[in-house]
């Protein structure tokens, strides 16, 4: 007999308005743990309100968020990155000030546990820590084939390397569940294939749970195990790539048009669903 998934991360019937319009209405959806889910969805369709939602930097008008047992909506984000929940934002949010090596130590500040005056004078717990934490964050930076830019200010670095760097402080927190927000947007092939390898090489390693928020749809079903959809707020579609693929409701929500085969003057007829393809 086959056991049935463990669902990791529930949202319940979540509705979120700014004044009078809702971003999100009466949305739920699971997600299982160590899978990769894909939440998708035209421009304007609720996706990163989702993500601010399971990060509590927004808090839902109705409904709940249960991870592991915990209620989300209950607890502060500071609270709910100590539980095990990483992101990364679609507009890149790093110190652009510090190197890369230092965007990736402070990010460690949530497994610090050293008082004040010892991380002052540097000895005894907050040595051994230091020397634990910078292990993690180097490993990081040789996972992500970082190195040669490891004392490299952020701010000064191309876009593709700071999305990379900033993927790295999300990873060095070590999460149970990582949350990526169009971690590819703005970045040509050859980084989109990159970052799409670190994706992979992260959950098969270490299992990691994962929700994606990403407009490649190419790339989006080649690596999810299944995909939500929403649109203008409302779940529309939840399965397995090749069920989004097909989906009449999906295909018409992306082309904003009744479903019909076009036929262009040669007679051939054209598959809407290449659009998710």
């Amino acid at each position: 007999m086959q056991s049935h998934p463990e669902v990791q991360l529930s949202v319940e019937h979540i509705t979120l308005s700014f004044g009078g319009t809702k971003a999100l209405n009466d949305v739920s959806f699971q997600v299982y743990r160590g899978e990769i889910l894909a939440i998708i969805g035209p421009n304007g369709a609720g996706k990163t309100s989702m993500l601010n939602c399971l990060n509590n930097f927004y808090r839902p008008d109705s409904g709940r968020i249960i991870f592991e047992g915990h209620d989300l909506t209950r607890l502060r984000p500071h609270q709910i990155a100590r539980l095990g929940i990483a992101r990364t934002f679609q507009n890149i949010a790093l110190y652009t000030g510090l190197t890369t090596l230092g965007n990736l130590m402070a990010a460690r500040h949530i497994h610090m546990r050293a008082g004040m005056l010892q991380c002052l004078l540097y000895w005894g717990t907050a040595h051994r820590e230091d020397i634990a934490h910078r292990r993690v964050v180097e490993e990081i930076i040789d996972f992500l084939e970082i190195e040669h830019i490891r004392k490299s200010v952020v701010g000064m670095l191309p876009y593709g390397l700071r999305k990379r760097v900033e993927l790295g402080r999300a990873l060095v927190m070590e999460p149970k569940l990582l949350l990526l927000d169009e971690p590819m947007t703005g970045m040509n092939l050859e980084e989109k294939e990159d970052i799409a390898r670190f994706i992979l090489d992260v959950h098969e390693r270490h299992r990691t749970t994962i929700v994606l928020i990403e407009h490649d749809m190419g790339l989006v079903m080649d690596i999810a195990d299944r995909a939500v959809v929403l649109d203008f707020g409302i779940k529309i579609a939840e399965g397995t790539p090749e069920e989004i693929r097909n989906n009449p409701t999906v295909i018409q929500a992306y082309l904003g048009q009744e479903i019909q085969e076009e036929r262009p003057q040669n007679g051939t007829a054209r598959n809407h669903s290449a659009v998710l393809s």
